[in-house]
């Protein structure tokens, strides 16, 4: 028998810690004290069954998302099937790909369903759900590696803007890649959107059969992964610039032609140090990139 949900107020008094196995999520509110705390009792109510919804699924989620895989049942698998709908017939890829994101976004949606909130977030391991109204602002910041985290820039996401979703993937994160990015930032309208892009275009990032790179089968590493014995990157070692150069070129490919599709609409990719960003013309002002003598300019769509 597992233990039971943790759910607490942090020490602030603002934001509140949910966590359950695997899942562990940071939310805040901002509105009318009443409004905030209805949120939060809609949070921690919804988020008490979530983790059991998806183990009661999960040979499913596990599996490579086809057009004739079946639906799945649950409110929170089935977002996690949209969001990879569309790369199933492009390249191997599980619902798993978006699970921190639609977490994210399943808790987010309880949250404004029960309360009238000014702004809100809910924060699950760096795939971030987002609520603005119309007139209100947030900025999240891009990280250089999620593992030691540093701004490479950051991101202002206007309410009257369609973008409700931010995640981060590399091979430095806490999943699985079987890309070198040190870490991808993906804006999308929605967090599973999101989550799913940026690990399409972290694996991307990529210099396949390159000695200085270790990679091990996902397996080895985690019996039960979705991956099976795909390799996944364990270390990059010493690139130079024009191997650097090639590994975002191949990222940014991907990344542009999604922004074309309009499943996103910006990246920011960074390996050892140099930075890619792309991005939709209407997105592209609300970017703020750090300039250094390891980064590069900003490439545009």
């Amino acid at each position: 028998m597992r233990e039971p949900p943790l759910l607490r107020l942090l020490p602030d008094g603002r934001r509140l810690h949910l966590n359950d196995g695997p899942i562990d999520l940071i939310i805040e509110a901002f509105g009318g004290r009443d409004e905030v705390r209805a949120a939060y009792y809609s949070a921690a109510r919804r988020f008490a069954s979530i983790l059991d919804e998806l183990c009661a699924e999960l040979p499913l989620l596990r599996s490579a998302a086809r057009p004739d895989s079946p639906q799945p049942h649950g409110r929170v698998a089935r977002r996690m099937a949209s969001a990879v709908r569309p790369f199933r017939e492009r390249m191997f890829i599980t619902p798993m790909a978006a699970v921190a994101g639609a977490v994210a976004e399943e808790i987010l949606e309880a949250m404004v369903m029960s309360a009238r909130l000014d702004r809100a977030y809910v924060n699950n391991g760096g795939d971030i759900a987002l609520h603005l109204a119309p007139t209100e602002a947030f900025t999240v910041g891009m990280v250089e590696r999620p593992d030691r985290p540093s701004l490479l820039g950051t991101l202002r996401i206007d309410g009257h803007r369609p973008e409700r979703g931010v995640a981060t993937s590399g091979w430095r994160g806490r999943s699985f890649s079987l890309g070198i990015a040190d870490a991808v930032t993906i804006l999308a309208t929605c967090a599973s959107n999101a989550d799913a892009a940026a690990t399409v275009v972290a694996n991307a990032v990529n210099l396949p059969e390159h000695p200085a790179i270790r990679r091990v089968p996902a397996c080895e590493l985690a019996p039960d992964s979705d991956l099976g014995d795909r390799l996944v990157t364990q270390a990059v070692g010493r690139l130079d610039t024009s191997e650097i150069e090639k590994a975002l070129e191949a990222g940014l490919s991907v990344a542009f032609d999604l922004i074309h599709e309009q499943i996103i609409s910006t990246a920011a990719l960074n390996l050892c140090g140099i930075t890619r960003i792309a991005a939709s013309a209407s997105a592209a002002a609300n970017i703020t990139a750090k300039e250094t003598s390891s980064s590069r300019s900003s490439q545009i769509a």
